[in-house]
């Protein structure tokens, strides 16, 4: 993931997680906000669009959009609404489901 992000944190993590996202080890700060954790790692899209493939992130940061729909460990949530925990197994959604 690149380290080259405009979100940065506000305050020095207490303790860093390992988190899988597509199959590749990330560390991020236990606790704070899943989406915003990632924002922050340089993740730039969280999805796709079904119907046009189109790249997503996280839009409202209050769980009303779905743009930073997440598969969980094996469950699809939003990221912004969930705290970082130990061990989480993140995939991203792509492709599309017509033509």
């Amino acid at each position: 993931m690149p380290a080259d992000s405009p979100f940065v944190a506000l305050s020095r993590p207490e303790r860093l997680v390992s988190v899988q996202l597509d199959g590749t080890e990330l560390m991020l700060p236990e606790g704070e906000n899943l989406a915003a954790s990632l924002l922050a790692a340089g993740v730039r899209s969280f999805r796709e669009t079904p119907v046009s493939g189109v790249p997503r992130a996280p839009f409202c940061m209050m769980g009303a959009c779905f743009d930073c729909l997440l598969q969980i460990d094996g469950i699809q949530r939003q990221a912004c609404m969930l705290p970082v925990t130990e061990g989480m197994v993140i995939t991203r959604p792509k492709g599309t489901t017509h033509g």
